[in-house]
């Protein structure tokens, strides 16, 4: 257990901001060769949860930072969040070794249980699918395979692989089969490390200004600062575009900009329509509703006025909310981001918003953008996706990082340019490739003027989403279970 741990620590290299799939797919395929040293399946289960646990204690090791911005208060989870979290993620993947094992002597059909882990990881408890192994090829040619097999579909092939590469060389020809090892692993290995080779996305005649005000979470609601992130906001809203240039057709304020709520908003969203010169504004906001409150986001007329709102739905569990809160708020444990101990509302669900001459937009606040599934589960497809985000919560390394790679993965899922504004970064315009177009990093203020591309073809996985994944899991692992049945 204690080198399954190791090596599954080993594993989150493979993700950003590290870069280093070909690190991940190796250990993966190590992972394949201690389930064939496990004759029992609890034993398996152990090995497997181990894993696990050394694997998503790193990958979300960015997870304590949230816990820092009130250390009075919240320092003192951060151990327990981090350590219950890892362990019960890891279930996941224990389950997983466990009914391999279960199903047959051999290690192949752990392709179809760590497959049928990771999708159970995305659906389950509202899901957390942060730091799946797809992931780790946004960055590479291998990545442009989400476009027709999604997170799940990806996840399988990756598998497949680490499981051809940890087989031993049984046969009488062992140099054959090993030379066919190394020709898989450095095919492999150039998917994961060559660019797309697809030409670049056509661009719209529109330009997005991206806003970047970089306010710190320890700073963003404390009263001697507000107003200063306000005027930064409007200052860079106002300000000009280069020399024969139009304003932006459409300026994107990050989550939750301001201060006030919506409905005492109004002078404040005036003196942004006036920044930006009667062009639309979107930008992130808190509302009520009678006794709800909503993590909002308003498309602003000419005149400042909302002409369209779009309420958070997918809300964070443990951040936005908490789940028993009436039992927990008894001993003072609420929400990191609630302002309430209610914890915030969630609204009805994906929607897309009208933007005009720009077209139809899929609006995603933050944590929204990680669920492959709920990007696809709009009937009416959208010219491009809008990602505001307040990552200040994740610090100003790992966690950004992460959150920008699943922002990727949803353009080549989807087919669409995605758009994003960071609190305090990364802000970018992302091609229907998931290429960065053009970005700002972390921890600076400023804004972007860059042109929206153009949407692609739809793509296959945005046509079936998971469904084609699902099956073929649940009838290899059906097949599987008739074959153990037959040798009995």
């Amino acid at each position: 257990m204690a080198i399954a741990a190791v090596l599954g620590a080993i594993a989150p290299l493979g993700q950003a901001p590290y870069g280093q799939p070909l690190v991940m797919l190796l250990v993966f395929s190590l992972a394949f060769l201690t389930l064939r040293r496990q004759r029992r399946p609890w034993n398996a289960a152990l090995i497997g949860w181990a894993f696990g646990v050394g694997y998503f204690a790193v990958a979300l090791a960015w997870i304590v930072e949230p816990f820092q911005v009130d250390p009075d208060r919240h320092a003192w989870m951060a151990p327990f969040a981090l350590v219950l979290m890892s362990m019960g993620l890891a279930l996941f993947w224990g389950g997983a070794f466990w009914l391999a094992r279960l199903l047959s002597s051999r290690t192949w059909p752990l392709i179809l249980t760590w497959t049928a882990a990771e999708v159970l990881r995305a659906y389950l408890f509202t899901g957390f699918p942060w730091a799946s192994p797809a992931q780790a090829l946004v960055g590479g040619a291998a990545g442009q395979g989400l476009a027709w097999a999604g997170p799940h579909g990806m996840t399988l092939w990756l598998m497949s692989i680490a499981w051809a590469l940890s087989f031993p060389a049984v046969y009488r020809k062992r140099g054959v089969m090993r030379a066919g090892q190394a020709v898989l692993l450095c095919s492999t290995a150039a998917l994961f490390y060559l660019p797309p080779s697809a030409p670049p996305a056509p661009l719209t005649p529109h330009t997005v200004r991206l806003i970047q005000p970089n306010a710190a979470q320890h700073l963003k609601w404390r009263s001697d600062h507000t107003q200063t992130f306000f005027d930064r906001q409007l200052a860079f809203t106002a300000a000009a575009p280069e020399a024969g240039k139009p304003m932006p057709d459409l300026t994107v304020w990050p989550e939750t900009a301001i201060l006030w709520t919506l409905e005492t908003a109004g002078p404040a969203l005036r003196q942004i329509a006036e920044a930006a010169e009667g062009k639309p504004v979107t930008l992130g906001l808190l509302r009520r509703d009678e006794d709800a409150l909503y993590n909002a986001m308003v498309l602003l007329d000419a005149a400042g006025s909302p002409t369209q709102i779009y309420d958070k739905h997918h809300l964070v569990p443990f951040g936005e909310y908490i789940p028993f809160a009436n039992l927990l708020n008894r001993f003072g444990i609420m929400g990191l981001a609630q302002t309430s101990s209610t914890g915030f509302a969630s609204g009805p669900g994906a929607e897309v918003l009208d933007f005009g001459a720009l077209g139809s937009g899929l609006p995603l606040i933050c944590y929204e953008a990680v669920f492959a599934h709920g990007v696809g589960a709009v009937e009416e497809r959208p010219d491009f996706l809008l990602q505001i985000t307040n990552d200040a919560w994740f610090g100003q390394n790992v966690g950004p990082q992460q959150h920008l790679a699943q922002a990727r993965m949803r353009a080549i899922e989807q087919g669409l340019p995605l758009m994003r504004a960071a609190n305090t970064g990364i802000s970018a315009m992302i091609d229907p490739q998931g290429r960065i177009l053009a970005s700002l990093p972390m921890g600076v203020a400023g804004f972007l003027d860059v042109p929206l591309p153009a949407p692609m073809a739809p793509t296959f996985y945005s046509q079936t989403g998971d469904t084609p994944i699902i099956v073929l899991l649940a009838l290899g692992l059906l097949c599987t279970r008739l074959g153990r049945r037959r040798q009995n």
